[in-house]
């Protein structure tokens, strides 16, 4: 994924109204990492992704 560390994975067909995944991107967001959600089109499902070096446990020294 380009160098990307997927933090979580939503399928595509959620209830109607309802964002999983923007919402977990969201509180990622207030936690200080910069979450975002992209779409897998081979798997039908919404990943929420951070850069290499964002992820939790990624720190650098």
């Amino acid at each position: 994924m380009n160098g990307r560390t997927v933090l979580e994975r939503f399928p595509a067909g959620g209830p109607r109204g309802s964002w999983p995944a923007e919402e977990f991107a969201q509180a990622r967001r207030l936690e200080g990492l910069p979450a975002e959600v992209v779409m897998d089109l081979a798997s039908d499902m919404f990943l929420v992704v951070v850069g290499r070096g964002d992820a939790a446990g990624d720190a650098a020294a």
